[in-house]
């Protein structure tokens, strides 16, 4: 494993745990998603894994297979890190942010002008900063980060507050980075979307405790049943016909949503409605990560 924890804990107050007991294992090569809503402790639990929490006891958090404690500030040479929001200068083109980076690490003849076609800012090379959009700016950070030609990329909320169209490109770098330089990636994110579309594996974080690690194809596995969005006419007209054989949960005037054990139970279940003279205008499967999210949140609120 490239990043391992073991039985995590952090706090900042006494008896105020952010985390607690959390066990993350993301194997090299991977792109993996943290995740969780703001506040469950994913910022904190990358300033532990990077060592800028302060101490920890040796063991607790290894990285490419040693304690992390045995190799600061050594492991810095082996890894790209952006936490929360990037810092760039605006004075600074973004030639002379890489040039600047590559003096700070005593890194000789970097590929300054490779770097910039990677991410796509070849052509705003001798811009100054402060006109470049925020999608630039998060392409300019990842280049800095990647200076060093590092095997792990660690980003905190890379995609927070870009547009549509600066979400796809950061995905399609982010895929590029990993296919083509096999850089491992460890990403934290709220976004479930664009996890589910990016990420091998996933972790998720809820109220500092990890309620879920695995490839996306587990978490499907674990969430194998089927849940269907279905709209009909005057729901409430046939609201007891339809209650007495299958149960329900109404949504509104004439939605309801139904469980199902596999999705060969669908066509029998609008067989049912026709056959009741109940006209149906949607069927609608539910499900991916927003709705094993939600599940996996809900179990937590019921303990």
């Amino acid at each position: 494993m490239i990043i391992e924890t073991h039985d995590l804990n952090f706090e900042f107050q006494k008896n105020k745990k952010l985390l607690r007991n959390v066990s993350i294992h993301v194997p090299e090569k991977s792109i993996y998603g943290f995740l969780g809503p703001n506040g469950a402790g994913k910022s904190t639990t990358i300033r532990l894994i990077t060592g800028l929490l302060g101490e920890q006891n040796p063991g607790e958090i290894s990285l490419f297979g040693k304690p992390l404690a045995h190799q600061l500030p050594a492991a810095f040479s082996q890894m790209g890190c952006i936490i929360e929001t990037p810092t760039l200068y605006g004075h600074l083109t973004g030639l002379e942010h890489l040039q600047f980076i590559a003096t700070l690490q005593n890194i000789s003849n970097p590929a300054f002008n490779d770097l910039l076609e990677l991410v796509g800012l070849d052509h705003a090379r001798h811009i100054k900063a402060k006109k470049y959009s925020l999608g630039m700016k998060q392409r300019l950070s990842i280049a800095m980060a990647l200076i060093n030609n590092p095997t792990l990329l660690i980003l905190d909320e890379p995609v927070n507050g870009l547009d549509p169209q600066g979400i796809i490109e950061m995905r399609l770098l982010l895929q590029k980075l990993n296919r083509e330089r096999n850089i491992t990636i460890f990403i934290s994110s709220h976004i479930l979307a664009e996890v589910e579309k990016l990420c091998t594996h996933i972790g998720i974080l809820y109220n500092g405790e990890l309620r879920f690690e695995g490839t996306m194809a587990e978490l499907k596995a674990k969430n194998s049943g089927t849940s269907v969005l279905v709209e009909v006419t005057a729901l409430q007209q046939h609201f007891d016909l339809i209650s007495r054989h299958h149960s329900i949960e109404r949504i509104n005037e004439n939605e309801f949503l139904i469980n199902f054990s596999n999705k060969e139970e669908i066509p029998i279940f609008t067989s049912f409605l026709t056959s009741n003279d109940i006209p149906v205008y949607k069927i609608q499967p539910q499900g991916g990560l927003e709705e094993w999210f939600i599940n996996l949140t809900k179990q937590v609120k019921t303990l």
